[in-house]
């Protein structure tokens, strides 16, 4: 990549818009210069910050608020009734939000934010029942630790007359897909949702009860002892091991290694409104990607710094640093090295792959989020309405265009861009075929297949 305009910070920039390098001609100003766009603490929210810093922003003519939400429904809904112009959102969001799972609404990315990021965490009683029923390598426990060790202590407690509980972010969050993924893999049923019944709890028939619980929220109400366990993102399975309260048991780079995770997401309404606003937010976005993973993390202390303020994820330095910079602590000295644990450019992360759309609609209807059958050109036609890679692609081209970033760190926007590339197998060992996602979901012992309905 060629050298990036020199920083400025957003006070002063304002003199400076008239001698952007972009091609007017190619992308024309923003329609919409003044944006308030939402985000939830989480590190992955990072291309945003990073944007605003190092003046990304101001340098496409825009004039951007950063605003914390309070929870992810909060934050879909504000940005569907436009209070918020885009946001930090979970993969999952703009898709069920399309396909009416919740609040129905037309929502599109074309920005995938970051891949990997999350953990599961269980409380250190849960932990010291799980340990005995796993394997040793080195004197430490065998990575990844299958949720087959969690079996026998989910059926002791269902013996004691008690509920085992784990909380996940959204139900239509990478969190939720996740944990139920790595449970399904170990022998135990995460629940349907029915809501063609009315029944949107997710626990129907299930043998690990899973609710809602806000990413911050998650450590304390594991203490107080309200959830046994948890998925979500970082710093929250961090903060639980500096606490001293609980136990990360495995990351989602261990479920399915450079899984997506987070989107930024717009109203389809407004991208059309606003056509070179979007794409201007884009530009930054990438920008800012790429100075996250250059030079191999090279940035990532200064990040750091960035993510512990309290305008963004304001958690303890020393927690974010954990996995921002290429560790994990799994906890009683567990610490190991993991360089890939968040990516935000690298392997093209920041292209919406139709195939990451697949993937969550195939779990949305596994779990019964989708009640009814759907034909494999239902799946390729909802992806490509949601996960937009055309806007993408010219916002990147113009970028290259501009002499800002070169050829070599993008797709080639000629190929199809299908499948993502570069990605693990799953812990279960089931391959995922997104051109045949109805054959995907058959391969599944726990789960709905075929026309199953919960």
């Amino acid at each position: 990549m060629k050298t990036m305009t020199q920083y400025v910070h957003p006070m002063l920039a304002a003199t400076l818009i008239g001698l952007s390098t972009l091609a007017d001609a190619e992308i024309g100003e923003a329609e919409k210069p003044d944006l308030k766009l939402g985000f939830i603490k989480l590190t992955d929210m990072a291309p945003l910050a990073v944007a605003w810093e190092q003046g990304y922003f101001m340098d496409e003519g825009l004039f951007v608020e950063l605003e914390a939400q309070a929870n992810w429904k909060v934050l879909l809904d504000r940005v569907i009734t436009g209070e918020l112009d885009g946001a930090h959102m979970l993969a999952g969001q703009p898709l069920g939000a399309t396909v009416g799972y919740g609040t129905r609404a037309n929502i599109i990315t074309a920005f995938s934010m970051d891949l990997n990021g999350n953990g599961i965490t269980v409380s250190n009683a849960v932990w010291d029942a799980m340990e005995p029923n796993l394997p040793v390598e080195h004197g430490r426990p065998a990575r990844p630790v299958s949720a087959s060790a969690l079996k026998p202590v989910v059926e002791q407690t269902r013996a004691n007359g008690e509920r085992f509980r784990m909380g996940m972010v959204f139900p239509v969050s990478t969190h939720n897909y996740e944990l139920r993924y790595w449970l399904a893999a170990g022998g135990l049923h995460p629940g349907y949702y029915a809501p063609q019944r009315g029944d949107t709890s997710g626990t129907l028939d299930a043998d690990v009860h899973l609710s809602v619980t806000p990413p911050p929220q998650m450590p304390a109400t594991m203490e107080a002892g309200t959830i046994q366990g948890y998925c979500v993102g970082e710093p929250w399975n961090q903060q639980a091991v500096f606490k001293g309260i609980g136990v990360p048991v495995i990351t989602d780079y261990e479920i399915w290694p450079n899984n997506p995770e987070k989107v930024f997401g717009v109203a389809e309404t407004w991208a059309k409104q606003n056509p070179n606003t979007h794409l201007r937010l884009l530009r930054a976005l990438i920008r800012a990607a790429y100075w996250l993973d250059e030079n191999e993390n090279a940035n990532r202390e200064a990040a750091v710094d960035i993510l512990a303020r309290p305008g963004y994820v304001g958690a303890d330095r020393e927690v974010i640093a954990n996995s921002m910079t290429g560790t994990f602590d799994y906890g009683q000295g567990d610490v190991r090295t993991v360089p890939d644990f968040n990516v935000f450019f690298r392997y093209h992360a920041t292209y919406p792959y139709p195939s990451d759309a697949i993937w969550y609609l195939t779990q949305m209807r596994r779990w019964g989020q989708i009640p009814e059958a759907k034909t494999d050109n239902w799946y390729m036609k909802t992806a490509a309405q949601v996960y937009r890679g055309d806007l993408y692609a010219k916002a990147a081209t113009s970028l290259i265009e501009d002499g800002l970033m070169d050829a070599g760190d993008f797709p080639d926007f000629q190929a199809e861009n299908f499948q993502r590339p570069m990605q693990g197998e799953l812990i279960d060992g089931v391959p995922f075929t997104p051109r045949e996602p109805n054959a995907y979901i058959d391969r599944f012992t726990i789960g709905l297949t075929g026309s199953e309905t919960p």
